[in-house]
């Protein structure tokens, strides 16, 4: 592991932890496409979320309205990235938007040609399909993807800071893995507690971690 700080997703990128937050600024209409959002994925336990997504072989009007579909709800659910697994489809297919002002992007059978393995950072993730569930995980700052849009036509992505562990994210998504199984022992089991019994879990900031080992402070909840 890095011995880099924790650093916060918006200190590096402007944006909130992925895949989204708990907004609290949001009219009654956003609220409700947000819930209605959210109810369309699938939720930790599923066994979708720990299988490998197939390759995509087929670019059809039926890939393009799906990856339609996939921005709008990312963007109702107030999130920054989903990939096809999080709504129950098994096929390598992946969106992301880092920022009101960018374009949303659709990434197929995507592929993380280069990482900066000695450039790493630490920061918080949340996911869509594990609710209330917050872990560090530490990443490459910076990543090049590789891909085909839904025409099926090369596309190549050179991402750093928020919008670089969005796609890693997101890739491990349609390769089964989930941020929790990168998250630290402490923090994972915290995690899953929380997930298991329907409640939260974030870790504590960095000065009541320091109190909680000297004994002056609580400890992460533990199995």
């Amino acid at each position: 592991m890095s011995d880099e700080p924790t650093t916060p997703l918006e200190e590096l990128d402007g944006e909130q932890p992925i895949e989204a937050t708990e907004p609290d600024d949001l009219d009654e209409e956003a609220l409700e496409r947000r819930s209605e959002a959210l109810s369309q994925v699938v939720k930790f336990g599923d066994p979708v979320l720990r299988s490998a997504a197939s390759r995509v072989t087929e670019f059809d009007d039926d890939l393009a309205s799906e990856a339609e579909r996939m921005i709008a709800l990312m963007r109702d659910a107030i999130g920054v990235g989903l990939a096809a697994t999080q709504l129950g489809t098994l096929r390598r297919m992946l969106v992301f938007q880092v920022g009101s002002e960018a374009e949303p992007t659709v990434l197929v059978n995507p592929e993380i040609e280069w990482r900066s393995d000695e450039d790493l950072a630490t920061a918080e993730e949340g996911c869509l399909s594990l609710p209330g569930v917050i872990v560090d995980v530490e990443r490459p700052l910076h990543v090049r993807a590789r891909g085909v849009d839904v025409r099926g036509e090369p596309l190549s992505v050179e991402a750093s800071g928020l919008e670089a562990r969005v796609i890693q994210h997101e890739v491990d998504h349609l390769d089964g893995v989930l941020m929790i199984d990168r998250a630290e022992r402490d923090q994972r089991r915290g995690a899953l507690r929380a997930l298991r019994e329907g409640g939260t879990y974030a870790p504590d900031p960095p000065e009541e971690e320091d109190a909680a080992e000297n004994g002056t402070g609580s400890k992460p909840a533990e199995d």
